[in-house]
């Protein structure tokens, strides 16, 4: 919540005006790739009526091509995100859950970032926003393949700030005045506060969450102006704070219940419509803007969790938890996804194709002229047949990995062949009344028809004619796709912990401030807060 400062309005303008130096004769299109967290399908105002809150991903849905059967590779923030950028599932890049902010480990230094991939066929590359792929040595996002990177090394609610916002349950402000002041609570970080980073610099700790929006509009319109001036194409991965909880404190507090949440959606819409602003600026015809979220919505926060649209996921709400984040459900990973391309990407149009954030990888490889690594395998398609208009025809076989709610992480226990789910195993993750779903083993397993049951709340009968006309298909799609990730090159993470690599400006001071509170340092522009604060790696 919150506006655009006008340093940051600025900015924008500066970029609208610089980023139209000619690109035409570069035959590499660039690439933006924005993506949420914690969002829901109904999230989208394009996909659920009841939501008023995105007129600019409205536009850019009817400007460009909506998916409307579109998932994420997991269900939980660490998980997807390497699956985002190697176009491979935990089981087989080894992010299986979350990196802590104590983790000494991150993504496997020997899986191939899309990044590296289009830093290595002539782009220029920036991250900027949420990394949580580990921020210990060459973990950082600096040594991924970008760069450029300005952002916070994990979720936004994984350290303290001075103004915490909204969360469920409340957490406290950073202390100030030493131990004394420290107030332990559960499910809050009081200790250290949220560190923003510039590459491998922390430029702020604890971050303003309430400016970080405009911040991220700023950087990112920085980054664009200086890949074109560059002359090179550009990659961007924007991966957003929001939605999460609405950790950031508007200027004036809206009413109570949903329109917390509505502020915080209309302020992401806002920063997507201004990223969007600078690319048509830049030449409609050369850059593909590609919007997705990471997983469904936290349901556990309650009123500060977002929307599920029709996909609630009845059968296991019926016995108790919630069906989205961290599920197998519908809900947990069918995620709202948007594309544009004016002059490439056909506007107006609603593809139906089952796609995935696997398929980013390959598609913008190909796009982009470049090779897929060797020796190893890819759970995502290059899917610019869709993309264009030209097919509508995505995965015969999508799978979705255990992602905290039941079984063990990262394990395939669910997969969609055609409109049929199957579940091997099934669970619910905390819901808003606290209760979590237990885990159950199906064999054989649940299967229901999603064109008859969005909701997945009424299984196939196991005696039906349907069911037993599909479970060979389901039984040999899911024993191929064990035997395929058994013998592919797997790369294991270290989820080791150690408390010396938590990202610390000055550990002299209580939280690890940048300067301690009240002193005339604390309140320094970005500008010169870079100059007095010190590599922390």
């Amino acid at each position: 919540m919150g506006t655009p400062s006008p340093r940051a309005v600025l900015v924008l303008a500066v970029a609208l005006a610089g980023l139209s130096a000619p690109q035409a004769a570069y035959r590499q299109p660039n690439f933006i790739v924005i993506l949420a967290d914690d969002v829901g399908w109904g999230d989208l105002g394009a996909n659920w009526a009841e939501t008023k809150e995105t007129p600019h991903l409205d536009e850019l849905a009817a400007e460009g091509t909506r998916f409307v059967d579109f998932h994420s590779a997991a269900s939980t923030c660490s998980p997807s995100r390497a699956s985002l950028l190697t176009g491979r599932l935990g089981a087989r890049n080894g992010v299986t859950h979350n990196f802590a902010v104590t983790s000494v480990g991150g993504l496997p230094m020997n899986e191939t970032t899309l990044a590296e991939v289009l830093r290595e066929a002539g782009y220029s590359t920036g991250a900027i926003g949420k990394w949580h792929l580990g921020h210990h040595g060459h973990h950082h996002p600096s040594f991924r393949g970008f760069d450029y990177y300005f952002g916070i090394p994990y979720s936004h609610d994984m350290g303290c700030t001075d103004t915490p916002g909204y969360n469920l349950p409340p957490c406290p402000p950073c202390p100030r005045h030493g131990a004394a002041a420290r107030v332990a609570r559960k499910d809050c970080y009081t200790e250290v506060a949220l560190p923003l980073f510039e590459n491998v610099t922390i430029v702020q700790q604890p971050v303003n969450l309430s400016s970080l929006a405009a911040r991220y509009a700023e950087e990112a319109a920085r980054f664009m102006q200086r890949a074109s001036h560059s002359g090179r194409p550009f990659f961007l991965y924007l991966a957003l704070a929001h939605m999460h909880v609405p950790l950031g404190v508007p200027p004036s507090p809206p009413a109570p219940g949903r329109d917390i949440y509505g502020a915080a959606l209309s302020e992401m819409d806002a920063l997507v419509g201004q990223i969007k602003r600078v690319t048509d600026s830049h030449g409609k015809g050369n850059t593909l803007l590609w919007f997705a979220g990471d997983n469904g919505p936290w349901a556990q926060k309650c009123e500060l969790a977002g929307r599920l649209g029709p996909f609630l996921g009845a059968w296991q709400r019926q016995r108790g938890g919630s069906s989205a984040k961290q599920t197998t459900w519908e809900g947990g990973h069918r995620v709202p996804a948007l594309a544009y391309w004016p002059g490439r990407i056909p506007a107006k149009r609603t593809s139906r194709a089952l796609l995935s954030t696997l398929d980013i990888f390959p598609t913008l490889v190909a796009l982009a002229g470049a090779m897929l690594p060797p020796n190893r395998r890819f759970d995502g398609l290059d899917v610019s047949p869709v993309l264009f208009g030209w097919s509508d025809v995505g995965h015969k076989v999508l799978l979705h990995p255990n992602s905290g709610a039941a079984g063990k992480d990262g394990e395939i226990t669910a997969l969609r062949l055609a409109q049929y789910k199957a579940f091997y195993t099934t669970g619910g993750a905390m819901a808003c009344d606290g209760s979590i779903g237990p885990a159950e083993h199906h064999q054989p397993p649940l299967i229901f028809n999603l064109d008859r049951d969005i909701q997945e709340q009424e299984p196939l009968d196991v005696a039906s004619r349907e069911y037993q006309a599909v479970l060979p298909a389901i039984s040999r799609a899911y024993a191929q796709a064990l035997e395929d990730i058994a013998t592919d090159n797997v790369s294991v993470a270290d989820y080791s912990k150690d408390p010396a690599v938590t990202p610390c400006c000055n550990a002299q001071h209580v939280a690890c401030r940048c300067q301690a509170p009240g002193t005339h340092a604390a309140v320094l522009d970005c500008r010169t807060e870079r100059r007095a604060t010190r590599l922390c790696l």
